[in-house]
């Protein structure tokens, strides 16, 4: 085993990959003819080098990869070194998953190999793949070393029972096979019981925990105890004939060694009576041979009746396993609409706690909404009061312009006359006085007009300022408005969510209503099979009768098997009743349910009648607050014309004022002396 374990690590370094520390140790470990490698991780690499090395190893006889987790590409390598093998009798690949790949590489190792005799392929997947496993079971079919094959735990359905079938009709060899906890069912197991009389080598076939009725399994079990009893019978001949043979042969040397003349009368007499045996036993044999012919022309005959019957019985059972499936059937699409109303009643459930959600998040937005709207208003109204406020200083600033103007006026007025009785005065004292008091005059008429001039300036000063409020307002009204008008268009969305969601449970009251006319057509299907299937068994009854004259020997079990058959009636009976049982409940459900559906429906128009209310409350205070910004425009316009006029005014009288000094200028005695100094 040095060698095997060199030329491994010799292999690894050409493919470029280190060799697996685990397997050098069961190398080191390895017994003389067996290679265990059980619950070892191999890698590809390790694959390819071990079907390198079984290629040529000729000292291993079992080879156990169980539980190795050997991928598809690992498996095949390992699978196509062993197809050159001659020298492998026990093959273990239990739990590796092989899956399509796999069943191929067995299938070319199979066709290919000569040697391996027991074949352990528990825990995969080969089942599934149907033309994979289709090609592993042609290969079993030409295969004439394999003694032994353990095929539990492989997904196999009826097809691939039946395709197991068809290549145990024509392999010779095969002795043992396993199909325990599979998916073979009713079909695969009719498929195998057929094919078990033209097999006469088989003699231990499992099917355990394939849901495979019981008259079948009993079939099963017959046919094997039959091949093995064959099996036995056959070894002892070939043991006594052996034995006859040897003896012949012994005696014959003897015969030879001794000679003619130094024969015995003893020993001539018993050759003498050996021959008179071999007649007598070729004639019993020839008569035992007639009379097994007649008797198996006799049970062929019985044979052919039985199978007729088993057919016929076989037919029945059949129809009943489809009753069975389609009360099955019915029973799941009860319980599918079991589960849907469970699962429309919760999902209702979770709507309405949604929807009272929803409308509990609504009110209270519509609350926030409210308040925040009634703080705006209030924020509107301070603002309003403050403009008031600042309109109110403006105008008490005007009054007090106003009054500074008359004072101005008064002043100008009494200066003027003061100037008038000084100029009067003057004129008496001299000539010279006049260019000093024009002087002093021109000095003042400018003071005045520079502060008109700064007093008008003032005032378009605080018009300006009044005109920026009036546009500070006007933005902050349109902002309002855009507020108001979003809301709007939120509470209009919410309607709509609301009128989408009452048409969403209108058509799932559609949809149950048509499940309830599917459950009625399948309930009036399930009874007319019902019919027939009783209108068929009344018929095997009637063959049944017919023929328990020609065949006594069955009539116990045509009794027992029409008891049979009233209990499965009586079960259909009572499984059809409680079917109906059932379905009048879930009628009821169902109308209560819809009861339900109505009682939502009326809450549904309960919420959209209080969505209405809130609706014409909210469009009621959008027209409040539509009134109110109308009412603000209304007084800014008011306070705009009242600016406007104030301003007039203030130019009339400004140029007054100018007209007056302008005249009072122009008329005075002192303008008709100035030219002619």
């Amino acid at each position: 085993m040095e060698e095997f374990q060199h030329s491994y690590r010799r292999l690894c370094k050409e493919s470029g990959a280190e060799p697996q520390e685990t397997v050098l140790q069961q190398l080191q470990e390895l017994p003389r003819g067996r290679l265990d490698l059980a619950t070892q991780s191999l890698t590809v690499e390790t694959c390819r080098a071990l079907g390198k090395l079984l290629q040529k190893e000729a000292l291993l006889t079992e080879l156990i990869l169980s539980d190795c987790m050997l991928s598809e590409e690992g498996a095949t390598l390992l699978l196509q070194g062993l197809c050159a093998n001659t020298v492998v009798r026990f093959l273990d690949l239990k739990g590796n998953n092989l899956q399509a790949a796999g069943a191929e590489a067995l299938g070319q190792l199979l066709r290919q190999n000569k040697s391996i005799q027991s074949l352990t392929l528990e825990w995969n997947n080969l089942g599934p793949w149907e033309d994979a496993f289709a090609a592993f079971c042609g290969a079993l079919a030409g295969n004439g070393a394999l003694r032994q094959l353990d095929l539990r735990n492989n997904q196999i359905s009826h097809k691939g029972a039946e395709e197991l079938a068809l290549a145990l009709t024509r392999n010779a060899h095969l002795q043992q096979l396993d199909l325990r906890w599979n998916s073979i069912g009713l079909l695969g197991g009719r498929a195998l019981v057929n094919c078990l009389p033209r097999n006469r080598t088989l003699w231990r076939l499992e099917l355990a925990g394939n849901n495979v009725p019981g008259d079948i399994l009993r079939a099963v079990e017959q046919a094997m105890d039959h091949n093995q009893e064959r099996q036995t019978t056959s070894r002892e001949n070939r043991a006594r004939t052996h034995v006859l043979s040897k003896e012949v042969q012994h005696l014959q040397e003897e015969k030879s060694r001794q000679g003619s003349g130094w024969l015995c009368p003893q020993f001539l007499d018993l050759m003498e009576t050996i021959d008179k045996q071999r007649k007598e036993m070729a004639r019993s044999s020839r008569a035992s041979a007639a009379c097994v012919g007649q008797l198996q022309e006799a049970l062929n005959e019985r044979h052919s009746i039985i199978n007729a019957l088993k057919a016929k019985l076989q037919m029945a059972e059949a129809a009943l396993a489809l009753s069975e499936q389609k009360a099955q059937g019915l029973g799941e699409l009860l319980a599918t609409a079991e589960q849907e109303q469970r699962s429309l009643a919760q999902r209702q459930a979770k709507e309405r706690r949604l929807e009272q959600q929803e409308a509990a998040e609504r009110e209270s937005k519509l609350l926030r909404d409210l308040s925040a709207a009634n703080e705006k208003h209030l924020l509107l109204r301070n603002q309003v009061d403050e403009l008031e406020r600042k309109v109110r200083s403006q105008q008490e600033q005007l009054f007090l312009a106003r009054q500074e103007l008359t004072n101005t006026a008064a002043e100008l007025k009494i200066r003027a006359v003061q100037a008038e009785e000084r100029l009067e005065l003057e004129k008496k004292r001299s000539r010279q006085s006049l260019e000093d008091v024009e002087q002093l005059r021109a000095k003042e008429v400018e003071h005045m007009t520079r502060h008109l001039e700064e007093s008008e300036r003032a005032m378009q000063e605080r018009v300006q300022r009044l005109e920026a409020s009036r546009l500070s307002l006007e933005e902050e009204l349109s902002r309002v408005k855009a507020a108001a008008l979003s809301e709007r268009g939120q509470a209009e969305e919410e309607l709509i969510k609301a009128k989408n969601q009452v048409r969403l449970e209108e058509q799932r009251l559609a949809h149950l209503e048509e499940k309830l006319r599917l459950l009625a057509q399948a309930r009036d299907e399930a009874q007319s099979a019902c019919l027939q299937q009783r209108q068929t068994v009344a018929d095997a009854q009637a063959r049944a009768s017919q023929l328990s004259l020609q065949v006594e020997g069955l009539r116990r079990r045509l009794e027992e098997l029409q008891q049979e058959l009233s209990n499965k009636d009586q079960e259909k009976v009572a499984e059809v009743t409680r079917v109906r049982v059932e379905l009048r409940e879930q009628n009821g459900r169902l109308q209560a349910e819809l009861t339900a559906q109505e009682a939502l429906k009326e809450k549904v128009a309960a919420l959209e009648r209080q969505l209405k209310v809130m609706a014409g409350d909210h469009r009621e205070a959008l027209l409040d607050r539509e009134s109110e910004n109308a009412s603000l425009r209304e007084k800014l316009r008011l306070k705009e014309a009242e600016i406007a006029r104030i301003r007039e005014e203030e130019a009339q009288r400004a140029s007054f004022l100018q007209n007056a000094v302008l005249a009072y200028v122009q008329g005075s005695p002192l303008r008709a002396l100035s030219p002619q100094k």
